[in-house]
């Protein structure tokens, strides 16, 4: 993705759709900073050309190989932070793993079987039950306000 010499003051929101791209450069753009959040979800990126001012998404640890040229710096090699931080392991709660999210970026994903708020939950979301209750409380309530509505409704 070629987005170098656009007059980018700062990283365009449709970026975040392009979450596949491998290469990217952002050269010769007046850019000021890079959000931390930039590049959320950009897994596959293995190449990235940033102006001279700016440093590379997550730091230099977050990428194999850093190369400062006369106005750009390429970031190249993304690195997985969940294999190479240990201070990161205690990040993600009991029952999760760790997994890249992007440069110096994680995530954290519940394994099978468990869900729900730090992975607390055990099993599958106990749909015929939500579903069950949902529909009766529903229909309860659809025949309470029929019932109590029917004699203000005017007839021809």
């Amino acid at each position: 993705l070629d987005l170098s010499n656009c007059s980018l003051h700062s990283v365009p929101p449709g970026l975040a759709e392009a979450i596949a791209a491998v290469v990217l450069d952002l050269t010769e753009n007046p850019l000021t900073a890079l959000p931390s959040g930039s590049f959320l979800g950009f897994i596959h990126l293995q190449s990235l050309a940033v102006p001279l001012t700016l440093e590379c998404p997550g730091g230099s640890d977050a990428w194999q190989k850093v190369t400062v040229g006369r106005s750009s710096r390429l970031c190249q090699g993304q690195r997985n932070s969940c294999n190479t931080s240990v201070e990161l392991a205690w990040l993600c709660p009991e029952n999760s793993v760790c997994a890249p999210d992007g440069p110096g970026l994680i995530q954290c994903l519940c394994d099978n079987p468990f869900h729900g708020y730090k992975c607390l939950r055990e099993d599958t979301f106990p749909m015929l039950l939500f579903g069950g209750i949902l529909g009766t409380a529903t229909m309860f309530l659809s025949l309470l306000l029929w019932g109590t509505q029917r004699r203000k409704a005017k007839t021809p």
